[in-house]
């Protein structure tokens, strides 16, 4: 049960409502985690302020391995399953590369040291090593890649918080539940 009660898509606030409609728009549906975001206009036009440019910077199935990874390092069941679901029907991210992205890693080498950095980033709470920086700069990634990877994780340490503490009910397709180890 939600720790905050998650409003109905027309008891949202007025100012939440233009938001609202592009994510149902895009997804199909109106996800509780954007409902329960909408209870603050300021709260969702914050994400949807720093969604919108970073949804054009990276590939959008290196975004959603990034996701991923960094939904399983901080336990959120939720997004596991939303970004499950994106990577599935949006990306068309074949079963096997999600289960590798869930564990930071992913089959094209590019897109390897992308997760491998998001993962580390939250592993390490951004004081990632010489080495793990140097390994995301061999790969071929821009130092505005690298700035966009920060951005993108920051953004999922948001949604994944959000859910974690609120307990929100999972409304997409169930995956396995997060793995996470102790720091």
């Amino acid at each position: 049960m939600p720790r905050i009660a998650i409003p109905a898509r027309d008891d949202a606030p007025a100012e939440s409502q233009p938001i609202l409609d592009i994510v149902s728009k895009t997804l199909g549906f109106l996800p509780n985690h954007y409902r329960l975001m909408s209870i603050s206009p300021n709260a969702l036009g914050g994400w949807a302020g720093l969604t919108g440019p970073t949804s054009k910077t990276l590939d959008l199935k290196t975004r959603e391995a990034m996701a991923l990874a960094v939904s399983a390092a901080n336990g959120c069941d939720y997004c596991l399953a939303a970004h499950g679901y994106v990577s599935t029907k949006l990306a068309k991210i074949p079963s096997e590369e999600i289960a590798l992205n869930r564990q930071g890693q992913s089959s094209d080498p590019k897109r390897q040291a992308a997760v491998a950095f998001a993962k580390a980033l939250i592993e390490t709470r951004g004081k990632v090593s010489d080495a793990q920086f140097a390994s995301v700069k061999d790969a071929g990634w821009t130092d505005a890649n690298i700035v966009e990877m920060i951005a993108l994780t920051a953004q999922f340490v948001l949604t994944n918080f959000m859910n974690n503490a609120i307990k929100t009910p999972i409304d997409f397709p169930e995956v396995a539940p997060a793995k996470v180890a102790a720091w």
